[in-house]
């Protein structure tokens, strides 16, 4: 076998496998390296990388990761979709866009991708996602008619409709976690907000009455107005200033997304709460059962949460205690008396 030395190959690992890559991040290479074949996939790869073939798939790939839509992302999400972009355009790659103009062909195609991950159902289904959005871009770029992604079910169903903490799980995992963490769950527990919108809030967006701040879900099209009742005012009276954003980590610098999920993940392992089935964001659901049982009508809590109006009903289904929304309408009929 003959050595030929070229630049730039990435030599990735896993799973007992070892994979090799025209550069990191790029396209898989086929054959060993140091063969025929292997050469010319390096080549091929290269030259297309210089003069992309806009009649296959793996153009769309690259120009929707080039688009502004993609750059607007937090970064978070695009380490997490360059990684399966990258999946999507090795798999797909190759295949002429027009392919995916014929949803009867196509489709199988793409469930026997999906079904790579069949064993960790969210997984299949994120992979599903991202190789849809790459779809999408093709529709709007007017390659394909239609996205052949619409109309495939997803294969991990979790209804979390009565999963909200109370507040003996909220004293649970205060009493081993770090001040830090203990901040950000009363923050969100009394705010509704979303982990990234959280992570990112600073003490500007603390008015004389509310919070007000954009929200990165809607990539800042709607704001959520928090007004600053008097159990949201104690709890940021007790986090210190140490930084522009409220919450900081151990190290007083603003959290990232990973650096809070990592010790969040180990303050419930510290608390003896890992196997409970609470997400950081379930705590949306105790902030919004706190507005709907204080009397705020769906308008009210759309506009608090900078949810979508019409989608109110739904998500209150979806995030309010059943309990607690008795217990509201109990109150609301003896008022009425």
């Amino acid at each position: 076998m003959v050595k030929i030395d070229l630049k730039g190959i990435a030599k990735v690992n896993s799973k007992g496998h070892t994979y090799w890559y025209a550069w990191r991040g790029g396209p898989r290479l086929r054959g060993e390296p140091g063969t025929p074949e292997f050469v010319a996939s390096y080549n091929e790869t290269v030259e297309q990388h210089r003069t992309p073939d806009k009649s296959r798939f793996r153009f769309i790939v690259a120009d929707y990761k080039a688009s502004g839509e993609y750059k607007k992302l937090a970064d978070s999400t695009r380490a997490q979709w360059g990684k399966w972009l990258d999946r999507v355009a090795d798999y797909f790659g190759d295949l002429r866009i027009a392919q995916f103009d014929r949803p009867e062909k196509i489709r199988p195609v793409i469930r026997r991708w999906r079904g790579r991950w069949a064993a960790t159902p969210r997984t299949a289904d994120y992979a599903l996602q991202v190789l849809s959005r790459a779809l999408a871009h093709a529709v709007e770029l007017g390659k394909i008619a239609g996205n052949p992604c619409e109309g495939i079910k997803h294969l991990y169903e979790n209804d979390r409709s009565e999963i909200i903490w109370t507040d003996s799980d909220i004293a649970g995992i205060k009493t081993s976690c770090s001040a830090e963490i203990a901040h950000a769950v009363d923050l969100a527990g009394h705010t509704g907000l979303r982990l990234g919108d959280l992570i990112r809030l600073s003490w500007s967006h603390v008015g004389d009455d509310a919070i007000v701040l954009t929200t990165g879900k809607s990539r800042h099209r709607r704001e959520a107005i928090i007004p600053l009742y008097d159990g949201l005012r104690a709890v940021l009276a007790s986090i210190p200033k140490r930084a522009t954003t409220i919450l900081t980590s151990s190290k007083r610098r603003p959290w990232t997304a990973d650096g809070f999920g990592s010790s969040f993940n180990k303050a419930k392992i510290d608390a003896h709460m890992s196997d409970r089935d609470l997400h950081f964001n379930d705590l949306r659901g105790t902030a919004a059962t706190k507005f709907y049982i204080a009397g705020f009508t769906m308008r009210e809590i759309a506009e608090t949460l900078a949810w979508e109006e019409e989608s109110v009903e739904k998500i209150i289904r979806r995030y309010v205690g059943r309990s607690a929304a008795i217990k509201a309408r109990i109150r609301k009929l003896e008022d009425r008396k």
